[in-house]
């Protein structure tokens, strides 16, 4: 099956992955992040147990480990020297943890000591750095998308530097900054904050100085919640049914998979089985690209599922 159009056309594979069958994978939605490293294998975080699963490109599970997270909500994959690893925000158990492809815990963030956390919750939900591969200086930033809409900012050792909620900007407040993303796309690299509750995307640059604003018009309501690169190409995953694909100016290129009547239906993302279906998504919460320019997609739905989108 074939979706989107022109240069943007993408085989649909439906059932890409089989996620392990567990009692918890059955009873709750999956906040599913997802990286694919650089020996092409595709990692996926799974509530139910086994905590990571390992995936060749083919969808056969290739290893998994168990760890002491109970919701990898966001993942971004990192390299130092010849050396991946992971950064994980956990929103249930409020971690942020850097750890080796084989689930080995090198750092932790600690939650910044701000007054708003007096009696105000921390549950942070997405992670950048600033890589220094890339000529960044090693910056950690992390959304707190499902606690005080703020995103924090800590240098390459863990050291708390400070924080931004929306305020500094003519945008206005975060609301539920649900994912971050730097991006490589232009000539002086920028930070993508998912401002998901304002249905927009805010981009400031790398010292915490706000630049613009854009999404409002051509992204769903409290829908944008993560991003990833094609070449200059931005893709931005929209829980609310679709992905969007942006030119290097941040203009709209292209929906895929756009399903956004099914947001409208009584108890979504929980919809009866018969409207999930083939080249159409239903909650899209996470997505990566391989070297090959293919899409992979988790989803925000009970039991998961994960689409391979192959690059036509």
């Amino acid at each position: 099956m074939l979706i989107g159009s022109g240069a943007h056309t993408y085989e649909w594979i439906d059932n890409w992955a089989t996620i392990p069958d567990t009692e918890l994978g059955r009873q709750d939605k999956a906040h599913t992040g997802v990286v694919v490293t650089d020996a092409g294998h595709i990692m996926v975080f799974h509530e139910g147990g086994p905590a990571m699963l390992v995936f060749d490109e083919d969808g056969n599970q290739l290893d998994s480990w168990a760890s002491s997270l109970t919701n990898a909500h966001g993942m971004t994959l990192v390299k130092e020297g010849q050396s991946e690893y992971l950064w994980l925000a956990d929103n249930k158990s409020a971690q942020v943890v850097k750890t080796t492809l084989n689930g080995d815990t090198v750092m932790s963030l600690q939650r910044p000591d701000l007054p708003v956390y007096g009696e105000g919750k921390y549950s942070p939900t997405g992670v950048a750095v600033n890589e220094e591969r890339h000529g960044g200086n090693g910056d950690i930033w992390v959304t707190d998308g499902y606690g005080q809409s703020y995103v924090h900012r800590y240098d390459k050792s863990g050291s708390y530097v400070g924080s931004i909620n929306g305020q500094e900007g003519q945008a206005g407040p975060f609301t539920q900054p649900h994912g971050v993303w730097i991006g490589q796309r232009r000539s002086q690299r920028e930070l993508y904050i998912a401002d998901r509750a304002n249905g927009r995307v805010q981009v400031y640059d790398l010292d915490g100085n706000f630049k613009r604003v854009f999404g409002s018009d051509i992204l769903n309501p409290k829908s944008p919640s993560g991003f990833t690169a094609l070449g200059e190409l931005l893709v931005v995953v929209e829980i609310r049914s679709r992905i969007t694909l942006l030119d290097a100016e941040d203009g709209l290129l292209s929906y895929l998979g756009d399903n956004s009547d099914v947001n409208e239906v009584e108890g979504w993302p929980d919809v009866p089985a018969g409207l999930i279906h083939p080249g159409k998504f239903n909650s899209p919460h996470s997505v990566a690209a391989d070297s090959h320019g293919n899409l992979y997609v988790a989803e925000f739905i009970t039991g998961g599922r994960i689409t391979k989108l192959v690059k036509s």
